[in-house]
């Protein structure tokens, strides 16, 4: 007894019995019985297929359900699912024919010229007209297949959302750590201010995204910090460093960028284009590190400091604002520290 011939047995007693059962291995194939496949080859339209030849495409409605005779079939579901390759004896379409008018879910194309049995609403009724057993057995398997069908979609579809919800979760972390390290690149760890290479960056920035307003510049530099460390240790010098950078964040508005460029130089860069606007944040970075320094007894929390300021163009090279800037700097420093000079760039171009 063939395989097919056993099958086709099962079937039969499944029916006489009345057994409404269907094991889930007997669909896994959509392979038809032999009673199945004579009863549909007799009651089918024939259709021949050439290799390559386009049967449906996804998304298209439906009505016509096919088994194949002869030569292979492939079913393309799309979205990265696994496809399906069908031969001789296996069916496909079937929901169009139960349904009506059904949504494709695949394409369908022959991999190779073969016969196909095509079946209608019309030859479908006479299915059922001629052995309606046999028919409910196969619509039970048939929807039977389309259920499991559903449910492998959608463990698939549920494990890749699980894989892409953990990629999507590795990127976050990866681009929070990336954040964080480029973070610790432009930042001081003393002080927590930019450092230059932060200052760089921000200034190619603003010119990236052409904001031209104009800026005032100060440089800060601690007077005699050299005697803070010699006379109490670097551990103090650095607490007055760190005071310092305290100051510049204090005043500093949202658009304001504070840096320590090295050592005990400093940098505040205010958006403005006033020369008294600019020389206030001066004046109040001067007289804040005065206060502070009446508030110490024995061990010093600040020390004095020289302010050099102007106003830089952001479209001009940064190097041209900076070395005003420094003037200015070293002039406050000349007149003995502990105080803000300003320096006009418009006078000393003429």
């Amino acid at each position: 007894m063939t395989r097919d011939s056993a099958a086709s047995l099962r079937t039969r007693d499944s029916i006489n019995s009345g057994k409404s059962s269907v094991a889930p291995a007997d669909v896994a194939t959509a392979v038809l019985t032999e009673a199945e496949y004579e009863l549909f080859a007799e009651l089918g339209r024939p259709r021949r297929v050439e290799a390559g030849q386009l049967l449906f495409r996804r998304g298209e409605l439906g009505t016509t359900m096919f088994v194949i005779a002869r030569g292979v079939v492939d079913l393309d579901f799309g979205d990265d699912l696994v496809g399906k390759r069908l031969g001789p004896s296996e069916f496909f379409g079937e929901l169009a024919l139960l349904i009506g008018d059904h949504v494709r879910s695949a394409d369908a194309v022959a991999a190779s010229d073969g016969l196909l049995i095509e079946l209608r609403h019309e030859e479908f009724q006479r299915l059922v007209d001629r052995d309606p057993g046999l028919v409910s057995y196969f619509l039970r398997r048939a929807i039977l297949r389309v259920v499991l069908n559903e449910q492998s979609l959608i463990r698939r579809l549920r494990r890749r959302n699980e894989e892409l919800q953990s990629a999507l979760d590795s990127l976050y972390t990866a681009t929070h750590q990336l954040n964080q390290t480029e973070e610790l690149v432009r930042t001081d760890e003393l002080t927590r201010l930019y450092n230059r290479r932060g200052l760089t960056l921000h200034m190619q920035e603003r010119r990236e995204l052409r904001a031209h307003r104009s800026m005032g510049l100060l440089l800060v530099d601690c007077d005699r910090f050299k005697q803070v460390n010699d006379d109490h240790g670097h551990l103090i010098g650095d607490r007055v460093l760190q005071g310092v950078a305290n100051i510049l964040r204090s005043v500093a508005g949202p658009e304001d960028f504070a840096c320590r460029l090295g050592g005990d130089e400093f940098c505040l860069l205010v958006v403005s284009d006033q020369r008294d606007e600019v020389m206030r944040f001066g004046d109040f970075i001067v007289s804040t590190a005065q206060g502070l320094m009446q508030m110490s007894h024995g061990t010093p929390l600040m020390c004095p400091l020289s302010v050099g300021a102007c106003l830089i163009d952001p479209t001009r090279d940064w190097n041209d604002g900076y070395a005003h800037a420094d003037a200015a700097l070293y002039q406050a420093k000349r007149l003995g520290g502990n105080r803000v000079h300003w320096h006009d760039m418009e006078l000393t171009s003429a």
